[in-house]
């Protein structure tokens, strides 16, 4: 059995070896290393894939969040609601703008933020909700954009783990994540589903006006050379990345799809063990077609008190891991809070007791999922 790996970038690279190596080739030979004919290629593909009207390519997952905000003028303690169980990215871009952090709850089953959470997280001062489309799982869409607009707020989808699932209205209609809210970022990170091979984000939206703001912002203010005509910053995607990700665009259903096949394969061996609760998804269907759940992360819920005992059990048997995430954000100290009632984090503070993440790439096989799973059985029994 070959060594596996949490994720396994050489196996997919020696997929598409042949057409990176010679688009990073022609970025090298036409030295357009910033904003080159990859980025406007890779930005015009993306848009199409989305079924957004505007993708404004940048340097991280992190600027995206940060650009994006800026971009829809929100002003020093204006507050915005976002998960407490999530990467800290999302709510330290908040707190680098000066805006007024509110964490909610997250649901027990989708890790995604709480609906009834959220609501009664409203204040007069409110005036944005970050869902996180968490693990690869859709947030609940329909219920965050029926409360924005009840409450006239902007809707920032943090994508960075949910790009190419699809979400499915309460009408039948559907739309990519990350085309859903007013404006939508991702990261380019290298373990994404969509991963370039450093740093690299977007952000999306379907805005005229503002994807004009956002082009000027990510480019110190400038849409003619030395004219800053407002605030910006220096983000910005580069040739080499752009041409990565423009070999692996085309191939992104594919990966999701077997991202979804591994998954299954993972419940099948996993389910009936008592002591393990494997991802529930939103509609509960567990088919490899269910579209709206790409797994960027399989996480278990591990529930007799054996999680971090399993950690290290897994880990002397070569097996990789993670728990993500250890600490809830309103316990991190960056971002403690004494507005914060431990009462409305019963479900964040049992998660980061529970959760681990197994390994979750296109290249995993078999004979690789039979042995991870054998190995957690035999240990969680």
């Amino acid at each position: 059995m070959k060594k596996i790996q949490m994720v396994d970038l050489q196996g997919q690279y020696s997929f598409i070896k042949e057409q990176v190596n010679n688009s990073i080739t022609q970025v090298l030979e036409s030295a357009a290393f910033i904003n080159g004919p990859e980025v406007h290629g890779f930005q015009k593909e993306l848009e199409d894939y989305l079924g957004v009207k505007h993708v404004i390519p940048c340097a991280n997952g992190t600027d995206a969040l940060q650009i994006a905000m800026m971009g829809l003028g929100l002003e020093q303690g204006d507050e915005v609601i976002t998960a407490d169980f999530t990467f800290a990215a999302t709510v330290e871009v908040i707190a680098l703008l000066k805006l007024t952090p509110v964490l909610v709850d997250v649901d027990l089953d989708t890790f995604n933020i709480n609906i009834e959470a959220l609501k009664k997280a409203i204040t007069p001062k409110t005036k944005a909700i970050v869902p996180v489309h968490l693990f690869g799982q859709c947030a609940n869409m329909d219920s965050v954009m029926e409360i924005a607009e009840e409450h006239n707020l902007f809707v920032i989808e943090d994508n960075a783990q949910g790009i190419g699932a699809d979400y499915t209205f309460k009408n039948g209609t559907s739309k990519k994540s990350g085309a859903i809210g007013h404006v939508a970022a991702t990261s380019f990170f290298p373990s994404k589903n969509l991963g370039c091979y450093g740093d690299g984000g977007a952000i999306f939206t379907n805005d005229d006006a503002l994807a004009h703001m956002l082009r000027g912002m990510v480019n110190h203010g400038m849409y003619e050379r030395y004219h800053h005509d407002v605030v910006g910053v220096n983000s910005r995607l580069d040739s080499i990345q752009a041409a990565v990700l423009r070999a692996k665009l085309p191939l992104l259903d594919m990966y999701n799809k077997k991202r979804r096949e591994t998954a299954v394969k993972y419940t099948n061996a996993l389910k009936n063990n008592t002591h393990i609760i494997t991802p529930v998804l939103a509609n509960g269907k567990l088919e490899a077609d269910n579209n709206h759940h790409v797994f960027h992360q399989y996480t278990l819920r591990i529930t007799n008190g054996k999680r971090d005992g399993l950690v290290k059990f897994l880990n002397e048997n070569g097996i990789p891991c993670g728990v993500y995430y250890p600490i809830p954000l309103h316990k991190q100290k960056a971002y403690t809070d004494n507005r914060y009632n431990e009462a409305d984090f019963a479900v964040t503070n049992q998660l980061v007791k529970e959760v681990i993440s197994l390994p979750m790439h296109t290249e995993l096989d078999d004979e690789q999922i039979n042995f991870i799973t054998g190995k957690i059985n035999e240990f969680i029994n």
